[in-house]
This record gives structure tokens, C-alpha cells and sequence, in this order.
């Protein structure tokens, strides 16, 4: 086991059973796993994937465990990749390049990279129909937050999925155990008018500073004056002192399409 790679193996195999019930698998579909590891969760999967005529593909990062996983596992329904799953999952997720397009992901997430792979998801052209993923539990409590706890981290994902936490796992669920809890969360992508690039600028202005009002940020972060903000916060219904955390998906994506940058 590498230890810079953050890894911690899940041993609990009645979590391993939710975790591939979770995904939902049907005939012919490619589920990408990122981390197989030893294979805890991979060879439930080819299990499955075997009744199904289903694919397999995992991204390891540590070319010995994927190696021997790979060796292990059936050749017909798995093909393991070496590298880095941030980088891999663009290029084999480009429309045509799988077949079938519709694809799965799954994965026990090292707790480093996750928000990057969360962004990494959220700007790929071919989106998972369904991503489920074991994460840091304080983190997947961050994703499903609603007001008056919203957040960066929220309102990020929830724009292009609807996030759930399926239940929740203790340190002595893993070898080495971690010294924190873990949750596994489901992402079910769901689709959106506004220009993504709109969105997300706009929420690092309201949410740069989380503390000060909504009146202030977008003050500073639109370079207008008090009165102006005001204006454009007015006919939206929204208050101008209101903080960040207090605003709900739907109010924010209001925000998104009448505020011109």
C-alpha cells in the first residue's frame, strides 16, 4: 500500500453489497471505478457485471495494485488504466469514445483529491448517470447542505446533480482506519439552462467571503456601489444583508441569469 496516495482499504463487506446495490447496474453498462485498491470492491463488481454482461474499468494510481487486481479479475468485463483518475476521466469519457455512452462511476475517494475530482466531474462534456462515491463525512454533510448552511462546496455540486448521503461508515470500517468518519454519497446528474461559467463565477464573488453580507461581496466583487447592488438585488426578492449561507440553490441561480458580468 502506498501511503502517499492516502489510501485506506474498505473491509466492511456488508457496505461493499450497498455500495454495488447503490449503482443500480443494468445490461451492457461501464462503470467506472476510480481506486480499485486490492479489489474490496472491484470483484463485487465484476460479479455483478458478469450476470449483466457488464464492463468494469479502474483507474489506479499505484501501478502494483493494479496490476495484481488486474490479474486477478476477469479480463472479458475489466480493464484497469494506470494513472491518475483526475486526468483519465476526461479522455475516456469523451462522447464516442465509450460504448456504451451512458456510464457509472464509483469509487472509495482518497480524501485529498476530493474536491478536485468533484470539479473534474462537474466539467466533463459526457456526464455519469449516476456517481457514487465514499468520502469524507463532514465533506458529504458540506455537499448536502441547504440554507442556512449553504456553501462553495454546495451550491457547486448541486448545480449539476442532486447529492444524498446513503449511510455512513466508521474508522474501523477500513484497514488502515482513517481518523475520521466517511459517508457514502450518490450524485444523480440533472440538467441546467444557465451558462456554467455565469454560475460559478458569480458564486466565488458572494461566497469569497462567507461572513460579510451579500450586499458586500457582490459590492466589491461586481465593483458597483451600494445603490447599484441594491438595484439589481431588489426585484430578485432578495436581501441585500443577508449572508451567503442563508441563500437556497434557486435564489443564487436567479442571481446567475439577471446579473450581466
Amino acid at each position: 500500500m502506498n501511503k502517499r496516495l492516502g489510501q485506506h482499504f474498505l473491509v466492511n463487506k456488508a457496505a461493499i453489497k450497498k455500495i454495488v446495490a447503490a449503482l443500480g447496474l443494468g445490461p451492457n453498462e461501464i462503470v467506472i471505478e476510480i481506486g480499485p485498491g486490492e479489489g474490496a470492491l472491484t470483484f463485487p463488481l465484476l460479479k455483478e457485471c458478469g450476470k449483466l454482461n457488464c464492463k468494469v474499468i479502474g483507474i489506479e494510481k499505484d501501478p502494483q495494485l493494479g496490476s495484481r487486481v488486474e490479474g486477478l479479475g476477469d479480463s472479458k468485463n475489466l480493464k484497469i488504466i494506470i494513472g491518475d483518475a483526475l486526468k483519465e476521466i476526461p479522455k475516456i469519457t469523451k462522447p464516442y469514445t465509450l460504448n456504451p455512452i451512458p456510464y457509472k462511476v464509483v469509487g472509495n475517494i482518497p480524501y485529498y483529491i476530493t474536491g478536485k475530482l468533484l470539479r473534474t466531474l462537474s466539467e466533463l462534456e459526457n456526464k455519469p448517470e449516476l456517481t457514487v462515491l465514499m468520502i469524507q463525512k463532514e465533506v458529504a454533510e458540506r455537499i448536502v447542505a441547504k440554507p442556512p448552511r449553504m456553501n462553495l462546496l454546495a451550491a457547486t455540486v448541486q448545480f449539476w446533480a442532486e447529492p444524498k448521503i446513503l449511510f455512513t461508515l466508521k474508522p474501523k470500517d477500513f484497514r488502515p482506519p482513517p481518523k475520521i468518519d466517511s459517508a457514502v454519497i450518490k450524485l444523480n446528474p440533472k440538467p441546467y439552462t444557465l451558462n456554467p461559467k455565469t454560475y460559478y463565477k458569480l458564486l466565488h464573488i458572494i461566497f469569497k467571503q462567507p461572513r460579510k453580507t451579500l450586499l458586500n461581496n457582490l459590492k466589491t466583487g461586481l465593483n458597483l456601489s451600494a445603490i447599484e447592488t441594491e438595484n439589481i438585488l431588489k426585484p430578485l426578492n432578495v436581501d441585500p444583508k443577508s449572508r451567503p449561507q442563508d441563500l437556497s440553490l434557486e435564489k443564487i441561480e436567479k442571481m446567475a441569469k439577471f446579473i450581466q458580468f
